[in-house]
């Protein structure tokens, strides 16, 4: 499997000649699209997701799947009958020969007066877990771990916490568009130090890897 990161928390992932891209949004740039045959969807916040540029690649792709909770969902309705899939926690399903299973429901508290969104994390091929904007643990092995090391939600003994709590062999840093160099120093410092049992990378926008 080819992974490829696209700006904030986007990744691109290509196995078999089939390709599915996980949270195209704001800060991610429009070529993570180019040949896609899935995308899923985490959650509705406009850095993971934005409907008119969904809408125009679900138009100029008929192919192009589209899996996502149910309030995202709700928003791509009239895109074809079967196009767009609403899953929950629990659920299991193959996307373009990705298996897919589905982690968590709630997006983390960002402040108590602001409402809390549904957000579901996706595990492809038992390999890689996007969790969204969530700390949720997926109970099962995870070698592969997209870590969202810095939010309005979060602060870095969380993040630290929930890289030992995962325990994957390999994390990539995801979420990370609003720090500069010092803060992504200071991010690979402590995940350096502290999370010891789990190998830290950042990649840059368009930066690809290829997982075991």
């Amino acid at each position: 499997m080819r992974l490829t990161k696209f700006g904030h928390a986007c990744v691109r992932l290509e196995k078999d000649g089939q390709t599915i891209v996980l949270d195209p949004g704001c800060f991610t740039e429009p070529e993570a699209m180019a040949g896609a045959d899935a995308v899923l969807i985490t959650h509705e916040h406009p850095d993971h997701f934005l409907e008119d540029r969904l809408r125009e690649a679900a138009e100029a792709n008929p192919a192009l799947q589209i899996w996502a909770n149910a309030t995202v969902a709700e928003r791509l309705t009239g895109l074809g009958e079967g196009r767009v899939q609403r899953v929950g926690h629990g659920d299991a399903f193959d996307a373009a020969g990705f298996a897919v299973e589905v982690h968590g429901e709630w997006h983390a508290v960002i402040h108590p007066d602001i409402p809390q969104v549904l957000n579901i994390g996706f595990l492809v091929d038992g390999e890689v877990f996007h969790p969204g904007d969530a700390l949720t643990l997926p109970e099962q092995e995870v070698p592969t771990l997209l870590l969202p090391v810095h939010a309005p939600w979060s602060k870095q003994s969380e993040v630290i916490d929930y890289t030992r709590a995962v325990g994957a062999t390999r994390a990539f840093a995801l979420h990370d568009g609003l720090l500069n160099d010092r803060g992504l120093g200071l991010v690979a410092t402590h995940l350096g130090n502290l999370a010891k049992d789990t190998t830290y990378h950042r990649l840059l926008s368009g930066e690809g890897v290829d997982l075991p």
